[in-house]
């Protein structure tokens, strides 16, 4: 074990063991994954709650989080891809062990990307697959069976879930060429359609729809479905044989999701709401509403146990993460020192171009303005919350305030807010970040000479693109994995990514050039002032490196002061020591060229 002693507090907080939510095996509730970095590399664990027993699962050099548990907790799956490439095979072992007991879980599937995976409680497997030839695939494969195609598309889908007796499939799919609304297609393991549900038709394409899972009971058709209708997320519950719909009646602002309680009787409802969520239960007989007590925070995961308790994910920008159950206490508590906490967030609301915008600010002990770093967060559908990350925590140990801002394209702010983005990609959010930059200044929290704006994956684009556009701004940018030439990007990325982009900018860059050179951070190389450090992984399928040498290559053709860290591994890293190092390099090149002295250890 590493010695901590007279490590400084942002390195041990992202040396401290952590571990994920564990998921349970539908009918063998003592058996559960979960993912940990407890060996310095996050890979899965199997959880024997019986016996207390603990194993590792996996153990690859990049590490491993992508893992199912069998209905009967038999059998883990897991995915292998190549050193984070994220292109690969579903691999299976004995939960029992031992561990490296591993075998391919569909030998008569080539490699592919993901597109989604159900299991069934007679052993059949319904495997989602992507390519960049075949578009999407979907194979029902049965118990020492060969693998049989029941669904096959250019555009992008994936596996919703499998009913609890393995009769109904349903497949997300965007078919009708809109990547980020999806319908549902209901199908027997035959292929044979049961049902539609598709929220696009009817003249617009600005509502989707969302698998929340199938009811857990024999006999039971019922799906729970996320919706848009009204504006924001909601659930709904959907007979595809029946064709029978209820609209739990919730009344809560923001976004609302669900999951079944195990007898099928009640939803456990995660409600999000202005970066914070909370839980509640929804009894379905007579709709009663009853808060599920959780401290004021993020709840990034949560599940109801058979006995009728919740096991929830929490933390808050101050306080670690820990899995927690309504039972009382720490569910899992692992190994090692803790990680320091770190300085809560306050809200800030600043009047965008678009509405207001809503910002997270953390700043320092002691008078303003602060170097201030923005740091943005990737997606774009994703959002800051109040909730607890090493990297941000980093920033403030070194005297920075740190500014994150819930751009339009963010969720929790209902389906006009996240679909705001479209066409003028990048340009909008950074309007929006260009306001919470100005009430930052104004109000004396940054001072205007040391901000820095940062991001990783749409967070690194949105820092290159920044960097260009708006060039009097920012005195420096760290983009992490970003989109730095967007139309290399497009011919060199995943296929799921590709039908993204053609729906946040209306075609491909042969049929809409124009908005991909407005949008691409390469069209504005020559107008960026700040110095500028990029890191990329030479795997990553998502912001693939050839298009993140184009853009180095331009800032070297103009002498521009840059910095570049390529390492091998794909879209960020598994591995403790390496984020450790890509952390004290982006330090380090801000302090450096800010003027700043590291603070003393």
């Amino acid at each position: 074990m590493t010695d901590t002693t007279h490590m400084p507090d942002w390195e041990k907080r992202f040396r401290a063991p952590r571990v994920g939510l564990p998921e349970w095996a539908e009918d063998a509730p003592d058996r559960s994954l979960f993912v940990s970095n407890a060996t310095g590399t996050y890979e899965l664990y199997a959880w024997d709650r019986a016996t207390g027993e603990q194993r590792q699962v996996t153990d690859r050099p990049n590490g491993t989080t992508d893992g199912v548990l069998s209905p009967d907790g038999q059998w883990i799956w897991w995915f292998s891809d190549t050193d984070g490439d994220e292109f690969g095979v579903w691999m299976r072992q004995p939960f029992a062990g031992p561990a490296g007991a591993d075998e391919a879980a569909v030998p008569g599937l080539a490699p592919a990307y993901s597109a989604g995976l159900a299991l069934g409680r007679d052993g059949t497997a319904v495997v989602g697959s992507s390519t960049d030839t075949d578009g999407t695939t979907v194979h029902v494969v049965p118990p020492g069976g060969e693998p049989v195609e029941i669904y096959r598309h250019r555009e992008s889908a994936g596996v919703g879930d499998l009913s609890h007796d393995g009769g109904l499939i349903v497949i997300e799919h965007t078919e009708h060429g809109d990547a980020m609304h999806a319908a549902l297609r209901v199908v027997r393991p035959d292929g044979t359609t049961v049902a539609e549900l598709d929220d696009t038709e009817g003249g617009t394409r600005e509502l989707g729809l969302s698998v929340l899972g199938f009811a857990p009971a024999a006999g039971d058709t019922r799906l729970l479905v996320g919706h848009q209708r009204r504006g924001r997320w909601e659930p709904m519950v959907w007979d595809p044989v029946t064709g029978e719909t209820s609209e739990p009646a919730i009344g809560l602002p923001g976004d609302v999701s669900a999951e079944w309680y195990p007898d099928g009787g009640a939803l456990l409802v995660v409600h999000s709401h202005h970066a914070r969520s909370e839980l509640w239960r929804h009894d379905l007989a007579d709709g009663t509403l009853t808060r599920v007590e959780t401290p004021p925070g993020t709840v990034s995961g949560a599940t109801a146990r058979p006995d009728g308790s919740v096991e929830y994910l929490w933390s808050s920008a101050a306080e670690p993460p820990a899995v927690r159950s309504t039972r009382g206490g720490v569910v899992l508590d692992p190994p090692g020192p803790a990680a320091p906490g770190s300085l809560p967030v306050e809200d800030v609301w600043v009047d965008g171009p678009g509405g207001p915008v809503h910002a997270l600010v953390q700043r320092p002990e002691g008078p303003g303005p602060f170097p201030a770093v923005f740091e943005v967060h990737g997606g774009p559908t994703w959002h800051d919350s109040d909730a607890f990350a090493a990297q941000p925590a980093a920033w403030l140990d070194h005297g920075f305030a740190v500014v994150r801002v819930n751009y339009r394209g963010s969720t929790g702010y209902g389906r006009a807010w996240t679909d705001a983005l479209k066409h003028r990609v990048g340009l909008i959010e950074l309007e929006d970040i260009a306001a919470v930059r100005a009430w930052a200044v104004e109000s004396g929290v940054a001072d205007p000479e040391r901000l820095v704006l940062a991001g990783g994956s749409w967070g690194g684009y949105l820092t290159l693109l920044g960097l260009g556009t708006q060039p009097d701004a920012w005195a420096l940018g760290i983009a992490a994995v970003p989109v730095a030439d967007y139309v290399t990007a497009y011919a060199d990325e995943m296929e799921a990514l590709k039908a993204l982009d053609r729906t946040l900018l209306g075609g491909t860059p042969e049929e809409v050039p124009e908005r991909y050179r407005a949008s691409s951070p390469l069209t504005y190389v020559d107008e960026v002032r700040a110095p500028v450090y990029v890191s990329a992984g030479v795997n990553d399928p998502r912001c693939p490196i050839r298009q993140v040498e184009n853009y180095i290559e331009a800032l070297e053709r103009r002498g521009h002061p840059h910095e570049v860290y390529r390492y091998d591994a794909g879209h960020g890293s598994l591995v403790v020591e390496e984020r450790i190092k890509q952390v004290a390099l982006e330090l380090g090149f801000a302090l450096r060229h800010l003027g700043l002295e590291p603070p003393r250890p």
